[in-house]
């Protein structure tokens, strides 16, 4: 089987790795290696950082209207090419191959549209100091930035960065996780056909070890966006510290679902079925912590129970597959892991926790697994605390207001969380007390992108979205002219 041979794009150019070594990467359907991927090194993202430094100057004063442009360019080309990305995606991640065609990629276009039309109606703060003068604000591309994507949503998460980054007049070095680096390599044969200057967006593959920490530890990139787990991020901002560069970072969530008894019942288990296995769980806004106030908890617990047991899991290109694989052997080991974990703390098993036994022979070595549902934890269970991230949750039964606010808040993470209830009070009130940077009341991933995203706690620094994005990839300077 001849391996599709990936090479990092630097300069609007495919350039060979400098160590020219390459590494396999997993198509997690088949559990047999579909691509290779450039072992890249501090030298590659040198390389790349010199092409985006010197794009900078002519790219940093390109009019908002010809940035703009181009972005709705970039969006128009991936719209043509959706099927193509699609199965790319899938085959890549282990998603099926529809949630891709109708979330994932669309989104990525989506996002470059949206901050295309963000620049064109931006406008700078004014105010007039009687007797003194007029001061107005400036926003001013800072220079190149490091933006490093993940595995779970690789072109929808990456292009989330992109977009914003150029949309401000910056330049950018791209370091897509290893694990998915397909839909980035495809992205970047979009930005040149779209006429992106070279330079402007440079892709390095490789490692987090190997590239992702030379663009975090490199001197002159002054600014990291970071989408991946806890702990890398902890190590991003020791790493970065001495440099004082501005940093987002999108980190891990243990997201709380809350189902009160007064809920719309079928809404409520529709969505809490999907927010619990969307993506095989690999969604950080997944609902993995499900709190059931008593009265409803039986039924509510059964019913999730057998909708579980009725969602499809296998081949990713069918239209009726609800579950993919996991995206790595290493990563179903884990969960796995987690799944036995819960048992030994006093855990039961409702459904799932296994891998399914109606694989087609072709699939028989991939990464797939039954969602799984364990009942019978107390919150202070390592299961029900740590991040899993995977076709898991745990459901757990609450009396009061109270005593869910509590169970919610207490957490390392504060990255989202859903309410179900048909009390308008009580929703707000709810609402207003949980500690996450985003609460969704009877919906879930309802993502509008004017409004500000990011995590409390250890699920983040920072906030992106709409402004708070323009912000995040700009210099605000006050200007102060005398009368």
């Amino acid at each position: 089987m001849v391996l599709l041979t990936l090479d990092n794009f630097i300069n609007n150019e495919h350039v060979k790795p400098a160590l020219g070594t390459y590494f396999d990467t997993f198509e997690p359907a088949r559990g047999v290696p579909h691509a290779r991927i450039p072992n890249s090194t501090k030298d590659d993202v040198e390389r790349a950082y010199e092409a985006a430094a010197a794009a900078f100057p002519g790219w940093s004063r390109t009019s908002r209207a010809d940035r703009a442009k181009l972005l709705y360019k970039i969006a128009d080309l991936i719209d043509a090419r959706l099927e193509e990305f699609a199965y790319a995606e899938s085959k890549d991640q282990g998603k099926p191959v529809e949630l891709a065609k109708t979330v994932d990629i669309p989104r990525a276009s989506y996002n470059f549209r949206f901050f295309a039309g963000r620049i064109l109606h931006a406008v700078e703060e004014a105010g007039d100091l009687p007797g003194v003068g007029l001061s107005y604000t400036q926003r001013m591309p800072i220079g190149v930035a490091g933006l490093i994507s993940p595995w779970n949503l690789p072109l929808y998460l990456l292009t989330w960065k992109i977009a914003p980054c150029i949309a401000c007049g910056n330049t950018a070095v791209c370091k897509p996780s290893e694990f998915t680096s397909l839909t980035a390599f495809l992205l970047c044969t979009v930005l040149k056909e779209a006429g992106l200057p070279a330079g402007v967006v440079n892709m390095v593959f490789g490692t987090g070890m190997g590239a992702g920490q030379a663009i975090v530890e490199h001197p002159r990139i002054p600014l990291i966006s970071f989408t991946g787990g806890t702990v890398t991020g902890a190590k991003i901002i020791a790493n970065s510290a001495r440099f004082f560069k501005k940093l987002s970072l999108e980190l891990g969530g243990k997201n709380a679902n809350i189902v009160f008894a007064d809920c719309d019942f079928d809404l409520a288990l529709k969505t809490t079925l999907r927010s619990s296995f969307a993506n095989q769980g690999e969604i950080c806004l997944c609902g993995s912590r499900i709190f059931i106030e008593k009265p409803i908890y039986d039924k509510f617990v059964g019913a999730l129970v057998q909708g579980a047991k009725a969602l499809k899991v296998g081949d990713p290109t069918q239209k009726d597959t609800n579950l993919g694989a996991l995206v790595s052997k290493e990563h179903w080991e884990k969960v796995v892991g987690y799944i036995e974990l819960g048992e030994k703390e006093g855990g039961k098993i409702e459904c799932g926790g296994q891998k399914p036994t109606t694989l087609d022979d072709e699939f028989k070595d991939g990464y797939f697994l039954e969602p799984t549902i364990i009942s019978g934890l107390t919150p202070s269970c390592r299961t029900m605390r740590e991040e899993i991230f995977g076709p898991v949750v745990t459901v757990c039964s609450f009396d009061t207001e109270e005593e869910v606010i509590k169970m919610t808040n207490d957490s390392e993470y504060g990255l989202s969380c859903s309410l179900w209830t048909e009390n308008g009070r009580r929703a707000r009130r709810v609402a207003e007390a949980i500690q996450s940077g985003t609460v969704w009341v009877n919906t879930w991933m309802a993502r509008d992108l004017r409004m500000p995203f990011g995590g409390m706690k250890q699920s983040g620094l920072g906030r992106e979205g709409g402004d708070h994005s323009l912000d995040f990839y700009s210099e605000i300077k006050t200007i102060c002219l005398a009368d």
